[in-house]
């Protein structure tokens, strides 16, 4: 190996500044399930708002967070989620972003769900089935699953009824169809990819007596549909749906980015009951939807947009962040190794951005340990970004 290059994969040590590792992310990307959440109250209050009155009345509403790059739109989204994941009435799809139309965010929200997922919300539905017309009693997925592999009940008992009750409850008899595929051994992975939008061959289709194939934005609405009408026919209370990103659309043709806003207009129209709708985009994009296309911006109930961070919310950020690796043994203050003035330049130099807050701090961090200080002063600041 050239001598240029001091590769090793020692671990740094912290403990010197009572951590175990460094808290901060090297890449401040939001992680999948964020456990830390700091400041903007303004924004806490009005998504709480928002997602407490879709579960309290069941009414659908939907809500717009805007905000400049690295102030949170994609960490609060994703703190959101985890959120209501932990509610076991309701079901969430994230969306990255919206892609080339609606379908791509149908494709993206069954994605999130899983074929897992919905394999486990065909089998609660042939319960309910089950439940009418055998002599059995089985509770939920697993108890469904289970009674079909140990041959109690016969899928051609079920099958029938459930198409045609599943039918009426979602008005899309193909949806209906590739539902009760899912608990296929055969076709299930089939009726995925027709689920998701994949698209799948006509003979594939045949198999299934699917008539139509799932591909374009129109039939991406009604899927939604269906799939909504399901979860509440099964008892779920609410479907989210937080599409990020949203300002990507600015990206598509005029053409094609009306057709998704009107698409997303229409599913909003085709269910005032049971949806909730969360979208991030940069706030001059929303300007330009709100001026342009005002059947769209209608629908939505509120816009909040997230500001930067101030130096108390910085400091209880990088408190929050510490006392992750936190030793405990005889720390200094609640920020050590950070000094007050080293947060008040990085909050400077960073004018409140989130993103290049937690960057700057992981950079600094590392670096104080590499040169064995004691503490992160506002001068170690100044010399290092």
């Amino acid at each position: 190996m050239s001598e240029a290059f001091d590769i090793s994969d020692t671990e740094q040590n912290y403990s010197h500044f009572d951590l175990d590792s460094n808290p901060f992310p090297y890449s401040p990307v939001p992680s999948e399930n964020p456990e830390i959440y700091c400041g903007q109250d303004h924004a806490t209050a009005a998504i709480s708002s928002t997602v407490s009155a879709t579960l309290s009345t069941g009414k659908s509403k939907h809500l717009v967070v805007t905000g400049k790059y690295g102030n949170g739109k994609s960490h609060t989204l994703k703190y959101t989620r985890s959120l209501l994941r932990d509610q076991g009435d309701v079901v969430v799809g994230y969306v990255a972003q919206p892609g080339d139309g609606f379908l791509d965010i149908y494709h993206e929200f069954m994605y999130d769900l899983g074929f897992s997922r919905v394999q486990e919300i065909a089998y609660e539905f042939l319960a309910t089935v089950a439940r009418d017309v055998t002599d059995t009693n089985p509770v939920g997925a697993n108890g469904m699953q289970s009674l079909i592999d140990d041959g109690d009940v016969l899928l051609s008992e079920l099958i029938p009824t459930a198409v045609k009750r599943l039918s009426d409850v979602t008005q899309f008899a193909d949806f209906a169809r590739a539902i009760v595929h899912m608990v296929y051994e055969d076709t299930n992975l089939y009726a995925w990819q027709w689920l998701t939008g994949e698209g799948i061959r006509y003979e594939q289709r045949k198999e299934m007596e699917i008539h139509t194939a799932l591909d374009d934005d129109t039939m991406g609405v009604r899927a939604f549909t269906a799939m909504k009408n399901l979860l509440l026919e099964l008892g779920y209370t609410a479907v989210f749906v937080f599409v990020d990103e949203f300002e990507s659309i600015s990206r598509l043709s005029s053409k094609d980015e009306q057709a998704t806003l009107n698409s997303i207009r229409h599913l909003m129209d085709q269910n005032s009951m049971g949806l909730c709708m969360l979208f991030g985009c940069a706030p001059e994009v929303w300007q330009d939807v709100m001026s342009e296309y005002h059947a769209f911006s209608e629908r939505i109930g509120q816009e909040v947009a997230l500001r930067p961070l101030t130096d108390d919310h910085l400091y209880a950020l990088i408190e929050q962040y510490l006392d992750r690796e936190r030793t405990g043994a005889g720390k200094q203050s609640e920020i050590h190794p950070f000094t007050e003035e080293a947060l008040d330049l990085i909050l400077q130099r960073s004018q409140g951005n989130i993103r290049q807050v937690l960057s700057v701090c992981s950079r600094l961090l590392d670096t104080a340990a590499v040169e064995q200080k004691e503490r992160i002063s506002g001068e170690f600041v100044q010399e290092s970004i």
